[in-house]
């Protein structure tokens, strides 16, 4: 039985960041009584044999899938963010992409993650730790253990190192246009409109640590491809140092 699965929302083109490496923004509607609508990221990267993996799926359109099938196959997607994944089932039925998740992840119609095990409406085909073997053969998971929904960053080992995050470390300094009037208000009142920013709704609703967060500086990286937001070329670390260094709100100790 074929799952629903939700249109395509508004974004912009795949551009190319990186040798083998493209991004895409565009929003989403968020499941509320509101109608809140937001911008999201996608990254996309290719191996040597043309199999495409996707981070932080997102749906695109006739136009912008056709776009995305001349650049290689559609093999794998990999959810790293718990707020995220709505999509994924979408590139497994259309492509047979093969669906990574981490270890605790669901896939729940809801903002709430924490329903009953008979709410998820799919399972991914494999749960992944740091220790799992990854699509990617120069990535490494670095997971936020603290957090609920479990939470990931996925670092590639190459280019000086570029870190590709979900909802941890954000880069949104202004409303883009995928952020409605609604969206807008919600998340200024929240501290969402920031440059190099860990992410206020991810603190306030996943709990993690101060010194879980603040482990991402035990990665070597200097460029963030974010799930929320644009790309972060050059000195990335730096600039995500203040936000990562200071006292968190929203983390417990």
């Amino acid at each position: 039985m074929k799952m629903k699965h939700k249109p395509a929302s508004p974004h912009g083109p795949i551009e190319s960041v990186f040798p083998g490496i493209w991004f895409v923004r565009g929003g989403v509607k968020m499941p509320m009584f509101v109608p809140v609508k937001m911008g999201r990221s996608m990254t996309i990267v290719r191996d040597a044999a043309g199999a495409l993996t996707l981070l932080n799926s997102m749906r695109l359109s006739d136009a912008g899938l056709a776009e995305l099938e001349a650049l290689g196959t559609v093999t794998n997607v990999v959810r790293i963010a718990g707020f995220h994944g709505r999509d994924d089932g979408f590139y497994r039925e259309r492509y047979g992409a093969k669906v990574f998740a981490i270890e605790g992840q669901r896939y729940v119609r809801a903002m709430e993650a924490k329903k009953d095990p008979s709410k998820d409406y799919m399972r991914a085909d494999t749960y992944l730790t740091e220790e799992s073997t990854l699509p990617i053969a120069d990535a490494e998971l670095k997971v936020f253990s603290t957090s609920d929904p479990p939470e990931a960053v996925l670092l590639l080992k190459r280019d000086g190192g570029i870190l590709v995050t979900g909802d941890s470390l954000q880069h949104t300094p202004e409303p883009d246009e995928y952020c409605n009037l609604p969206a807008r208000l919600m998340m200024r009142k929240f501290g969402f409109f920031k440059p190099h920013a860990v992410g206020a709704g991810w603190l306030q609703f996943a709990s993690p640590s101060s010194k879980d967060v603040r482990s991402v500086l035990d990665l070597s990286f200097e460029h963030v491809l974010p799930g929320l937001g644009t790309p972060i070329i050059g000195a990335a670390k730096q600039k995500y140092r203040p936000a990562l260094e200071a006292g968190l709100a929203g983390c417990h100790s």
